[in-house]
């Protein structure tokens, strides 16, 4: 609080829920600001406060907010001074499913999204000693249908389709640090092929430097990206031909926190995105 923000090109805030919001209000407009907490993700103070159990100290500043997903707003990120970072959650998910939402590919009103992240990705109050005790290791869901992410997907995936957003969403934690992997299961509209999909993404991301469409015969799995700030994602068979199996893969602490921030930096200074990412 005793920084001259006037001072100072950009600011990133990676602090608790309702602890940035407290500094921005009273510097808002004297720099840069990228927040990597959730205390401006949302578009309306109504569902911070649902999801936070808390009222947020300045909304009229949500709508000087930019959803800070690069691949998805860059335009609007280039023109702004203040960013949102999507949680990493969102990220996994929202990456692989806009273009699809976008393009009327899929049935919006039946996505099952189930995730897996490393624990580093639960937050500073996890307890270690529910995953790894002695030499044993432990797995297990949490917060099943009712996770702080719940509203941030809706809201952002809602932007993207001209139909109802009805998804499931089952987070998991693995007794390993870092990774992230969303595995998503969707129906195809009528008449849409995987092969229309992968079209899709191909042309959705064709410029994009940190996607990567994986073919049949590529890995994905958390050492392809682990210390990058690249999603990855592949396409598998559904035995029903009418669905589609989805994984997307991200390092939750680079593409879902650190990273993007970079990356977002990097953009409204319009310098290359990859900038200071590259050997990651």
């Amino acid at each position: 609080k005793n920084i001259n923000f006037s001072k100072v090109d950009v600011v990133f805030f990676a602090l608790p829920p309702n602890v940035s919001q407290s500094i921005i209000k009273d510097n808002f407009g004297k720099s840069i600001f990228i927040d990597l907490s959730a205390d401006f993700r949302f578009d309306n103070s109504i569902n911070y406060k649902n999801t936070y159990k808390i009222k947020h100290q300045c909304p009229s500043f949500l709508k000087h907010f930019v959803y800070g997903l690069p691949e998805i707003n860059y335009k609007i990120i280039q023109n702004s001074k203040n960013i949102a970072l999507p949680g990493c959650y969102p990220t996994s998910v929202l990456l692989p499913l806009i273009p699809l939402l976008k393009k009327n590919l899929i049935l919006s009103n039946n996505i099952i999204i189930d995730s897996k992240s490393g624990y580093s990705g639960a937050g500073k109050k996890f307890n270690i000693k529910n995953l790894i005790k002695k030499n044993k290791l432990n797995f297990y869901n949490y917060n099943t249908n009712c996770h702080r992410h719940i509203l941030e997907i809706h809201q952002e995936l809602k932007k993207h389709s001209k139909s109802e957003i009805k998804f499931s969403f089952n987070p998991h934690i693995l007794p390993i640090f870092q990774g992230m992997m969303s595995t998503i299961y969707c129906e195809l509209n009528k008449g849409v092929k995987k092969e229309d999909i992968m079209k899709t993404y191909n042309k959705e991301y064709s410029d994009k430097k940190f996607i990567k469409i994986l073919k049949e015969n590529e890995k994905a799995d958390f050492f392809c990206v682990n210390n990058t700030n690249n999603c990855l994602i592949k396409l598998f068979n559904h035995y029903d031909n009418q669905r589609l199996i989805i994984v997307s893969l991200i390092d939750n602490l680079i593409k879902g926190a650190s990273g993007q921030a970079v990356q977002c930096m990097n953009i409204i200074f319009g310098i290359k995105e990859n900038i200071g990412l590259k050997k990651l």
